[in-house]
């Protein structure tokens, strides 16, 4: 995962420790809003993905502030995008992360797998 990370923050042109802070904001988010079954395959077929998804849930605050968000209208791809802002992210960077990342699970999860995920979130296909 660390050559992973150490990729993505040479792509979007941030350091390591952002890089690995917003993949683990993605993942996480794809892991509360995308379906289970696909997005359980995802995290296993690339290493260290559910744990990297599982610490940035906790570090943000887990359900209560998730849920707060979501009844606020804060919730879905435009609340993923206004945290990745809010960790230092330009639209850009967030861009070009997303679809490295995706790129990625497409290789190590397969076409369909990411389709699904991809194709259950609304607004998620302008990003990857």
């Amino acid at each position: 995962m660390q050559d992973f990370i150490d990729k993505i923050a040479t792509s979007a042109g941030i350091d390591t420790g952002l890089a690995e802070k917003a993949i683990g904001m993605i993942l996480s988010f794809l892991k509360k809003e995308g379906p289970e079954g696909p997005v359980n395959e995802m995290l296993a077929a690339i290493p260290g993905a559910a744990d990297l998804a599982s610490a940035q849930a906790d570090a943000s605050g887990g359900g209560i502030m998730g849920s707060l968000m979501g009844m606020m209208g804060g919730g879905g791809v435009m609340g993923l995008g206004a945290q990745l802002m809010g960790a230092g992210l330009s639209m850009g960077q967030i861009q070009t992360l997303s679809k490295e990342l995706f790129a990625h699970g497409r290789e190590t999860a397969g076409e369909d797998v990411m389709g699904q995920i991809v194709g259950s979130i609304p607004g998620l296909g302008q990003f990857v």
